[in-house]
């Protein structure tokens, strides 16, 4: 008669699963990320002038620039005029006072680098590191469908071995011994 598993053995069953799995994936991202962040920017710069965004922001730009001379230009002239006895009005002190109707420099900046963020992950896809992350996490998926479908520990744990040889581990590892340490005395 086969013995069935209990939960609290499913549970341990799919913990190691992550354990063996979860390092090799965060490793993976990271390197994944840093490809991405490259791409991004490189993506950003070739959308913008694929689309013709880059005339836009340009523009936008230089205009935001000669705006916040202008704004400088006059709050120091009204600093100036003003009577000794009085405060400028708040609008002149306040520095955000942003409305949310106003279209920025920096939302144009934001929305473009979104869809090259979008498309730089495509690319991230086919390459070796977006790849092999998509391997591991098909891997780990297979390894916890293992651990739900299996039907007893000892099946289960021959299953496990097989998923986690694709990785280069093994499913049940030996823990060596401490070595012998002398006290000195």
């Amino acid at each position: 008669m086969s013995k069935t598993m209990t939960k609290y053995q499913l549970d341990h069953f799919r913990d190691k699963v992550k354990r063996q799995f979860n390092p090799m994936i965060d490793e993976q991202e990271l390197l994944v990320k840093q490809y991405k962040t490259e791409a991004t920017d490189k993506a950003v710069d070739k959308l913008s002038k694929k689309i013709g965004a880059d005339k836009i922001i340009n523009k936008f730009r230089q205009a935001e620039k000669m705006l916040e001379e202008a704004r400088a230009t006059a709050k120091t002239f009204f600093e100036k005029k003003k009577p000794k006895d009085q405060e400028l009005h708040y609008k002149f002190t306040e520095r955000n006072s942003y409305r949310s109707d106003e279209l920025t420099l920096s939302d144009c900046e934001d929305q473009l680098r979104d869809w090259a963020s979008e498309l730089a992950q495509r690319e991230i896809e086919r390459r070796p590191e977006g790849m092999k992350l998509k391997q591991l996490k098909d891997l780990k998926t297979k390894a916890l469908d293992v651990v739900m479908e299996s039907g007893t520990p000892d099946t289960l744990a021959i299953a496990l071995d097989n998923v986690s040889k694709k990785i280069g581990l093994r499913w049940n590892t030996d823990v060596q011994a401490l070595p012998n340490f002398k006290q000195a005395g």
